[in-house]
């Protein structure tokens, strides 16, 4: 397992310091008086009024655990509001903060930045304030580390989980270099871009290179298992009010595959059956926040619902991340 984690940790800190330099926003980054950024200011708008969710986005803490759920080999002991996978590696301190490391936080500019194990895989922010009236923040290792009792796992899906662990979870699909479910892409600490334009969004993520096309022309979510199963599903969106809310379902599930169905590192699987259902609202122009609740009854006793932050990375692009060694991993770390 420590085997499988270091490699998970090196994946995803690699892009982190080896972004490209500045480059101009196409729309205007709200500044104060003294040029520092406004990460509180109004979020920006589309043309149609609508709340524009364009940008360069990174996971950010936002909530001290609310409770500790089921658990597992990994993900125990952790920050705040859900974890780096870094911090995965339980009783690891947090070292110091780097000389001159920067990040942005809410309307407080720059905060200094740091790391576990000697590697930083983001910089460092101040947590978002806590809602105590929201649903528990999601972890990168467990996605119910923050729910009371954790996750409600039916026989079936905790049995897998537990063959998952058992196997030092090295079929999950990130390092597989495979297309990852949306829980994992979204705890990412690699970026991730988001074109919003009239008619669909596309979410570009750094890690792993994912591409999620999510419909906002009207059309209705197709039955489930009309079309071919998508790595990501099929999504359509609609507006309630200031809200974006997306639903996706033909998704390919824990049944076609080892490394297909994974919420978390640990294991936690989903099946075909799934329908995801995300409500995204951007707080600020520094702050975006996503409720994801799965309805599962494959995988779950009852519907379930996790939160997730982030910050904007004004100025900033993505760089080129090909997971193209795959079949080399296994060797790499012995399990072949």
């Amino acid at each position: 397992m420590k085997q499988l984690v270091f490699c998970l940790v090196m994946a995803s800190s690699v892009t982190v310091a080896a972004q490209w330099g500045k480059v101009p926003e196409p729309t205007p980054v709200p500044r104060d008086a003294k040029g520092q950024i406004r990460y509180d200011a109004p979020a920006p708008r589309t043309a149609d009024g609508k709340p524009d969710f364009s940008g360069m986005w990174m996971r950010a803490n936002s909530a001290p655990p609310r409770g500790r759920g089921a658990g597992g080999r990994q993900g125990e002991a952790g920050r705040q509001g859900g974890d780096s996978p870094a911090a995965g590696q339980a009783g690891a301190a947090a070292p110091a903060p780097a000389a001159g490391a920067q990040g942005p936080t809410t309307g407080e500019g720059p905060q200094p930045g740091g790391g576990r194990g000697g590697v930083s895989l983001e910089p460092s922010t101040v947590a978002f304030p806590y809602d105590p009236k929201g649903p528990p923040v999601a972890a990168f290792f467990e996605a119910g580390q923050n729910m009371e009792g954790g996750l409600p796992y039916t026989p079936w899906a905790a049995e897998l989980r537990k063959q998952r662990l058992a196997l030092g979870a090295r079929d999950n699909p990130d390092a597989m270099c495979l297309p990852m479910g949306f829980l994992q892409f979204h705890q990412q600490p690699q970026p991730r871009r988001i074109y919003q334009l009239p008619h669909v969004i596309l979410i570009e993520y750094e890690a792993n290179y994912g591409l999620r096309h999510i419909y906002l022309d009207g059309r209705k979510l197709p039955p489930q298992g009309e079309p071919q199963p998508f790595w990501y599903g099929y999504s359509v969106g609609r507006w309630e009010g200031n809200d974006l809310v997306v639903e996706t379902n033909n998704l390919r599930g824990a049944e076609d595959g080892p490394s297909d169905g994974w919420m978390d590192v640990n294991g936690s699987p989903y099946s075909r059956e799934a329908k995801f259902t995300e409500r995204f609202r951007r707080l600020s122009y520094g702050q975006l926040q996503v409720d994801l609740t799965i309805d599962d009854p494959k995988s779950y006793t009852k519907p379930w619902t996790v939160r997730i932050d982030f910050r904007i990375r004004p100025e900033e692009e993505l760089i080129e991340f090909v997971c193209n060694e795959n079949q080399q991993f296994r060797k790499m770390i012995k399990i072949d």
